[in-house]
């Protein structure tokens, strides 16, 4: 089905199949989703927290994001092919996500602190803003999800899976894409287009969400969709974080 073609892994039509036909105690639904969603966030910043207090007396800072991503991944890939398991692995996800969100976000205070010292909050609450603007456009039907704007953000989003997969292979040979966060207008162009592509994601997941909730999908799909929607969140987060230092880096 068409219906299902979906830029996140983590809502996508294989997740859905595997869990029809699972027991269960009643049915998913949006609102309820959306509150395990809050409650997954809520953790989340609990981490990032600890970890921002944490920055300013641990100069491995670095140990963070790396113990955080690594098992974050872990995480996200049983989550994918065992969604039965997201009301405990969800939680796990969130926690472990929020160590990197609290070490990225020190790291970017501590690199602008300068030239803006405010940066952090700036992604924070353009984040939401972005959010918030993106659930009232699919609330209110100004952008429609269809099947060719699932095709076109699948294409996209893999390009650029793909992009950020070559430049880590290359980081890891001594090649540095200096490019990318230099603060050129090339630098501030593609962090402007990967940032309009995280956002239009949520419309997607939004989608995914009430067409899982219209197929009767089993209760804990909730956790499983909050914890997909989560995971583009992040990734919009981090984008504008990107997208702001590219733009205070040319500046600077």
């Amino acid at each position: 089905m068409a219906l299902f073609n979906s830029s996140n892994p983590a809502l996508s039509e294989k997740a859905f199949h595997r869990s029809s036909g699972l027991s269960g105690s009643g049915t998913m639904s949006f609102r309820g989703t959306l509150n395990k969603f809050g409650f997954l966030f809520l953790m989340m910043m609990a981490t990032s927290f600890y970890v921002w207090n944490e920055a300013s007396v641990d100069n491995n800072i670095q140990g963070y994001v790396m113990g955080g991503a690594i098992g974050g991944l872990i995480v996200a890939l049983v989550l994918i092919f065992k969604p039965q398991l997201a009301q405990y692995l969800a939680p796990a996800y969130a926690l472990l996500e929020g160590l990197v969100i609290g070490a990225i976000s020190a790291l970017y205070n501590d690199a602008f602190s300068q030239v803006a010292p405010g940066i952090v909050m700036q992604a924070v609450a353009l984040t939401f803003g972005t959010a918030i603007s993106m659930y009232l456009l699919y609330s209110f039907g100004v952008i429609r999800v269809t099947d060719r704007f699932r095709s076109i953000m699948f294409a996209a989003v893999g390009g650029i899976a793909l992009f950020y997969f070559i430049t880590f292979i290359l980081s890891l040979f001594g090649v540095q894409m200096n490019f990318l966060h230099n603060g050129s207008p090339l630098s501030i162009g593609i962090s402007l287009v990967i940032t309009g592509i995280a956002a239009l994601s949520l419309l997607l997941d939004f989608d995914r969400i009430q067409q899982g909730s219209s197929m009767g999908a089993p209760k804990y799909m909730e956790w499983y969709c909050a914890f997909g929607l989560l995971v583009t969140l992040v990734w919009l987060y981090v984008e504008i974080l990107r997208l702001l230092g590219n733009i205070y880096g040319r500046r600077n």
